[in-house]
């Protein structure tokens, strides 16, 4: 048995200079008239790759499937994928994510949060994520993201419309206000069986608990298996009026 990849804590892409917050909006807004509403996901990521170096370009993937890390890596080889660390992953996640390390030309980058759970619970109390999610996920996944998005220009979500009610509204291109760099969503328009079938046909890895009732996956204590007919990420903080992480606003 082959030993699980080492993955770093930061990028060691040898970046260039981070353009102005000026520049960068007016990108954002050039891209998002360009490409309109319904581009396209390759001609998305090919807009990136004419106006930003691979070394400024950072892909997030929470390793429910690796769609986004194949469509971007084929047009941006050795391309950044943050995985957020948080601690409380599924064992199938940690799987997903070894699997992509091997077989996809990309270099993963695991964002830890600042306390391990051991530290957490010891300062703010065991379990944080039952009693208030909101800060269990600001420690844990915002404020990481927040900290290893700070060098990037731009970055790639696989957030799609479909995903319910507060998703419906999802740009392809935006200017993200939270993180101060463009947000590109190039599989915004997709359903969730247009990933699946994009995945079958690549023999791109997706995470086994897709196919047990888990169409949107989370940390373990925080997310349950959906019911045929629920809202996809129902399961997700379930009995909590808590639909996002807040990453997404």
């Amino acid at each position: 048995m082959s030993e699980a990849p080492e993955f770093t804590a930061v990028s060691d892409q040898a970046r260039l200079p981070r353009r102005s917050e000026e520049e960068l909006r007016a990108l954002a807004a050039a891209g998002a008239e360009e490409l309109g509403w319904d581009a396209d996901s390759r001609d998305v990521i090919a807009w990136v790759v004419r106006n930003f170096d691979v070394s400024q370009a950072a892909v997030a993937c929470s390793m429910a499937d690796a769609v986004l890390p194949h469509l971007v890596s084929q047009q941006y080889p050795g391309v950044d994928v943050l995985f957020l660390e948080t601690g409380y992953h599924f064992t199938e996640t940690h799987i997903t994510r070894d699997e992509v390390a091997e077989q996809l030309d990309i270099n993963i980058v695991n964002v830890m949060p600042e306390q391990t759970v051991a530290e957490q619970d010891a300062e703010y109390g065991k379990d944080l994520f039952g009693r208030d999610p909101a800060q269990c996920c600001a420690l844990r996944k915002m404020d990481p993201l927040k900290k290893a998005l700070s060098g990037y220009e731009v970055w790639f979500t696989g957030v799609r419309r479909d995903e319910g009610p507060t998703r419906t509204n999802t740009p392809l291109v935006t200017w993200d206000h939270v993180h101060k760099l463009v947000k590109i969503n190039p599989v915004a328009a997709w359903t969730f069986d247009e990933l699946l079938d994009y995945a079958g046909e690549h023999q791109v890895p997706v995470n086994m608990l897709l196919s047990n009732g888990y169409p949107s996956i989370g940390c373990k204590p925080c997310t349950r298996p959906v019911a045929p007919g629920e809202d996809p990420r129902a399961g997700r903080w379930a009995g909590l009026a808590k639909t996002e992480c807040g990453i997404h606003q």
